[in-house]
């Protein structure tokens, strides 16, 4: 890169977009005004010269048509410009027919040569008498050039006016332009400069309700800069709604894991205690720290695995979701002994394989499995049911059912309805999995089942993405 061209990318660096913009358009209309007066000039030159020409052909034929038997020497004397007659002699073409009185006009070998005929004839510019003439040399009879001249000086003049004048427009029109420059860029990049602006506020504040105000229009005909604007709007609301669940997922945390921790720390105090303690009462101290501490190590996984951004891509592997569901209910009948599950697989179902990771798949079918025998009846009631049918897995128990203010939430993190505040849990299962299904390319839906309780769908699909993008949700 040579040493210009760095220096002008180190200006472009160094200077701001509004700059940078002003100074493009105030060249390119410069440019153009710069131009027009180049050319408005020439066309000036050119017609006052051509104008010029005409006269000296219209005084060239007068002679020829009223001196067509004069003889070789000066005919007319006087010089005037756009006057006739001009000044004109006749020169032969043998130098030993010139007259014995001086030519007033130059005369040389191609003046000879147009006598000749050897030469067509020609316009020259010379000077006569300390002022600049313009001469058109031009065949008279056989043997005989006829010579006319007129003064070229008002045309020089002319010209010259033309360029101060012309000079002066260009000035103005490149002040024009360099203001004009600067109320496009002005104008052009207001928006710009409140996007930047909000940029700035929100982070300087944390505060991601700040909105653009957007230019009232027509949907569908704004320009790009409003597209812009209503995009980067766009994203605040995700950002907003992005930090919301943030913190309620905070919040939240913070309100499951107080009562384990609360009970933790009574339990653990009681222990210390150990020696005012009967046998049985250290028992069953012991076994209520460690199913609380259970408790708070199970919660705290599903908040790592439900808030973590991102995670490392797992190897997946061809698995047969029929073999995984048919374990998941082998586990959730002896972890729920007092509830029945009754399984169905259909051939095209046992046969089905998919890509995934077994142990997230088998996370998920326990989830929905331990929601369902959670608010299912005991045995001997009506058991949980579970259908693997083509590419749907439907797990249906008989308990009460969803009501409709709690069935849009179902899915959301620590949501609990009202009859299962007082079940075990922390609000996270399903959440957790609609996340791996999200993952694994399919699609978790809740309803009421015809008859009573609640129905769980789980549809596989292709999946579009890798599961090591389900921490995304």
């Amino acid at each position: 890169m040579s040493a210009r061209r760095r220096l002008g990318a180190r200006w472009r660096r160094r200077r701001p977009v509004r700059t940078r913009l002003a100074v493009a358009a105030s060249a390119a209309v410069a440019l153009v005004a710069v131009g027009m007066c180049l050319a408005a000039f020439a066309v000036i030159r050119y017609e006052l010269a051509h104008q010029l020409e005409l006269n000296l052909t219209q005084s060239a034929t007068r002679i020829v048509q009223s001196e067509r038997d004069a003889e070789p020497g000066v005919l007319a004397g006087e010089c005037r410009f756009l006057a006739a007659p001009a000044c004109a002699q006749v020169v032969p073409a043998d130098p030993a027919d010139d007259p014995a009185e001086p030519y007033l006009l130059l005369v040389d070998g191609p003046v000879r040569q147009v006598a000749a005929g050897q030469r067509a004839p020609y316009y020259r510019q010379t000077v006569l008498q300390g002022h600049p003439v313009r001469m058109l040399t031009t065949p008279l009879r056989r043997g005989e050039a006829l010579q006319v001249a007129l003064r070229s000086d008002t045309v020089e003049r002319g010209v010259r006016q033309a360029a101060v004048l012309l000079t002066g427009v260009g000035a103005v029109g490149v002040a024009v332009a360099a203001g004009a420059g600067f109320w496009v860029s002005r104008t052009g990049l207001a928006p710009v400069a409140r996007l930047t602006a909000a940029a700035e506020r929100i982070a300087a504040t944390r505060d991601a309700r700040h909105r653009i105000e957007l230019p009232p229009g027509p949907p569908g005909r704004e320009d790009e800069v409003t597209r812009l604007a209503g995009a980067f709007n766009s994203m605040l609301g995700e950002l907003e709604e992005s930090v919301a669940v943030r913190r309620r997922l905070v919040a939240d945390a913070s309100h499951e894991l107080r009562t384990p921790l609360t009970a933790l720390r009574t339990n653990a105090e009681l222990l210390a205690k150990g020696d005012r303690l009967t046998p049985a009462q250290r028992e069953r101290a012991s076994a209520a720290l460690g199913r609380q501490l259970r408790e708070v190590t199970g919660l705290v996984g599903d908040l790592i695995e439900l808030a973590r951004d991102e995670e490392p891509r797992p190897l997946l592997e061809e698995v047969r979701p029929a073999a995984l569901l048919e374990h998941s209910v082998a586990a959730a009948r002896a972890h729920w002994p007092e509830t029945g599950f009754e399984l169905r697989v259909d051939e095209e179902a046992a046969t089905l394989v998919l890509p995934g990771v077994p142990a997230r798949l088998t996370r998920l079918l326990t989830n929905l499995l331990d929601n369902a025998a959670k608010f299912g009846p005991r045995l001997p009631g009506p058991p949980v049911e579970v259908e693997f049918t083509g590419r749907m897995v439907a797990v249906r128990d008989h308990g009460p059912g969803i009501t409709p203010e709690d069935l849009p939430h179902v899915f959301d993190r620590f949501y609990r309805a009202g009859s299962a505040r007082a079940l075990p849990g922390s609000g996270l299962g399903l959440a957790m999995a609609r996340q791996i299904a999200r993952a694994h390319g399919a699609e978790l839906t809740a309803a009421n089942a015809p008859g009573g309780g609640a129905v769980f769908r789980l549809l596989f699909t292709e999946p579009e993405r890798g599961p090591g993008a389900e921490g995304s949700e």
